[in-house]
């Protein structure tokens, strides 16, 4: 197999031939650091936006063009080059949008803000508690008891920032009072949905694309359309409530699971949050240092007292 002659052509040619390890110097450095950073930054722009899951898909058709050209499978190799090449010209007319608000952004910032990482802390924020379980869950069946439609979009690993900024900023923690006033009728946030992120209510009146599904039924309104298209492009969790009977809906995956009961919504959210609550290493270093820094202070002001 070809592979198995390109290993054995590298290690013949470098057996024969001494290796001589380049000499570093200060401007290659210089260069290395500069590209990581670019790397560092596009990648932390692709994580807001719907780039995201094209380009862990983009990785995996590199793997398998990689495999293909080692084992010499000309046909797959040339209708991915052909697909590539047409492919670089539909990634710029998808995304148009998003590449003209990055370049928008570039020449608005500072030069210095380029240094902060909060894209990549705020992706490894805690995730939400019970006690949020608890709100989502009051409120969602409280508004179905008075029929009062409500979409609740619960972020999950794909920031849903692109959504987020077509909403108006609320940035609250989450409570059932907040969202039955939010989505109370006749107020100024209750169309649209609301977007979880965490313990905190991120943004109000965000507008979602609606599910082109065939197979979902004609009973269903703009709501869980909604709900279903946004779960059909990230991996999200969508409740809603249906203004016409009040019973209370999920949207996972493109699928949605209609007329929960107060305790299979709370499974499912639950669910949901173990199965994302794994904490970064940087989390868990802040809250080791601040709770040392508190048990500090609390040591040295029984001293104090003393």
């Amino acid at each position: 197999m070809r592979i198995f002659e390109i290993i054995a052509d590298f290690f013949s040619k470098n057996s024969t031939t001494s290796w001589h390890m380049p000499s570093i110097g200060a401007p290659d450095i210089i260069e290395m650091l500069i590209i990581a950073f670019l790397l560092y930054k596009v990648m932390a722009w692709i994580r807001d936006t719907r780039a995201w899951a094209l380009f862990k898909g983009l990785i995996f058709v590199l793997v398998f063009y990689g495999l293909a050209a080692l084992l010499d499978m000309q046909t797959i190799v040339w209708l991915a080059g052909k697909a590539f090449t047409y492919g670089l010209i539909a990634f710029f007319v998808v995304f148009q949008p998003e590449l003209r608000k990055a370049l928008e952004q570039l020449g608005q910032r500072r030069f210095f803000s380029w240094f902060n990482f909060s894209d990549f802390q705020k992706n490894n924020a805690d995730r939400y508690t019970d006690r949020t379980i608890s709100e989502i869950v009051r409120a969602c069946f409280d508004m179905g008891k008075v029929k009062t439609g409500a979409l609740i979009c619960i972020e999950r690993e794909i920031v849903l920032g692109e959504y987020e900024r077509t909403g108006i900023a609320v940035d609250g923690r989450v409570s059932s009072q907040l969202l039955i006033n939010i989505f109370e009728k006749n107020t100024p946030l209750h169309d649209g949905a609301v977007i979880v992120r965490g313990d905190r209510v991120v943004a109000a009146t965000c507008y979602f694309p609606l599910s082109e599904n065939l197979g979902l039924s004609k009973e269903l309104g703009t709501r869980h359309r909604a709900a279903v298209g946004i779960s059909e492009l990230n991996d999200s969790m969508t409740i809603v409530v249906s203004e016409e009977t009040g019973s209370v809906s999920i949207a996972e995956r493109g699928v949605l699971s209609r007329d929960l009961t107060p305790e299979e919504l709370k499974d499912r959210i639950t669910a949901n949050q173990k199965r994302f609550s794994e904490e970064s290493r940087f989390s868990k270093l802040k809250r080791r240092i601040a709770g040392n820094a508190n048990e500090n202070a609390e040591e040295n002001g029984k001293e104090s007292d003393q």
